[in-house]
């Protein structure tokens, strides 16, 4: 491959593979590697039947492209890989007109595209519910002022059995102006102010505070790829992101319970800027926890404000954590079932002259 062509298939977001005239894998991109998840070393010359396990009868399909000289598109199949259950993908198969023997196996994982849309969607109903919510706020919290002091006043005259009323509204207008100040929050949160941020730096931070506070009755591991970049963030926000998550992570696991933080590179999402331009996140960083995992009735809403799979929980956190992400040009998803459930955050590269200057 020339220089460009080598860039160009080690940049394609999506699995790419060229096999030869029996099916054997001859060559294979980074996004190949990690939805296979094996190395080159492993996968090359390897048939591409016992790697890949496909829902549809695709060796007759290729007989017919490297035949015919056509491309072959095939929509909603089912693609695994014997380790990993099966994701559904588009498949589009195609020859290589030096010689037409070797064809192209370009697979587009349906899950991504249902995901980011899905997160996209909860971004921007939280964006249009926040700025609701925070005028509302502001306009509840001086009437329930009124009211606090009010029960107050009339506590200070009353009998030990009636003064119980009078602090059960002390206390329910208190969890009221807390509520109010969480989404007043969202309004008053600043622009990120974006510079070469370290994760790991981050990530030590927050599981540091996590460790001798929230999170002392769990154990929390990290699995961090060392090579990575630094991202171009907000370190403070960011701070508050994985606190977030790992307080909930905390939460959610019982005594003895495990966390892990892992970091690592992945070449296989891009995102649409709010220009309209499009960008890589190729760094991942994954806060799991062995918990009951989340209801399934809310798992696709969970970054919507006002949803919570916790009793008096505010449905506010995972809301918030969303709307920074978002600032920051990435992305954030969550795959749960009970024992398991995985937060993935996707965040940009710091540009080469920001990390210069």
């Amino acid at each position: 491959m020339t220089q460009l062509t080598q860039a160009l298939w080690v940049s394609l977001p999506i699995p790419a593979l060229i096999l030869s005239g029996e099916n054997t894998i001859l060559e294979l991109n980074p996004a190949a590697e990690n939805f296979m998840n094996g190395s080159q070393r492993s996968l090359l010359d390897a048939p591409v039947w016992d790697k890949l396990m496909v829902d549809a009868p695709l060796e007759e399909a290729f007989d017919r492209v490297r035949k015919n000289l056509s491309p072959l598109f095939i929509n909603d199949v089912d693609v695994g890989t014997g380790e990993r259950p099966p994701v559904l993908c588009n498949i589009q198969v195609s020859p290589l007109v030096d010689n037409p023997e070797l064809v192209l196996l370009l697979l587009e994982p349906r899950e991504i595209a249902g995901r980011l849309g899905r997160s996209m969607q909860s971004q921007s109903a939280a964006k249009s519910a926040i700025g609701m919510a925070e005028m509302l706020a502001h306009e509840i919290k001086n009437p329930l002022a009124g009211i606090t002091g009010a029960a107050q006043l009339l506590g200070m005259n009353l009998s030990n059995e009636d003064r119980e009323l009078t602090d059960l509204i002390v206390a329910e207008s208190h969890r009221i102006v807390k509520l109010l100040e969480q989404v007043e929050q969202f309004g008053n949160l600043r622009p990120p102010d974006l510079r070469p941020v370290n994760i790991h730096d981050v990530l030590e931070r927050a599981r540091r505070s996590a460790v001798v506070g929230f999170g002392a009755h769990v154990t929390i591991r990290e699995d961090y790829d060392p090579s990575l970049p630094n991202t171009y963030a907000d370190g403070d926000q960011l701070l508050q992101v994985f606190l977030n998550l790992l307080k909930n992570a905390a939460e959610a696991c019982k005594p003895g319970g495990t966390i892990r933080i892992r970091t690592f590179y992945e070449l296989s999402l891009r995102l649409r800027r709010k220009d309209g331009s499009g960008g890589t996140v190729p760094l991942q960083i994954e806060i799991m926890d062995d918990g009951p995992g989340l209801p399934p009735e809310i798992e696709s809403d969970v970054f919507e404000p006002f949803v919570s799979g916790r009793e008096n929980g505010t449905g506010l956190g995972l809301a918030l954590v969303s709307k920074i992400i978002s600032d920051h040009d990435g992305w954030i998803a969550v795959d749960s079932v009970p024992g398991r459930t995985v937060f993935r955050i996707s965040l940009p590269v710091a540009p080469r002259t920001e990390e210069t200057t």
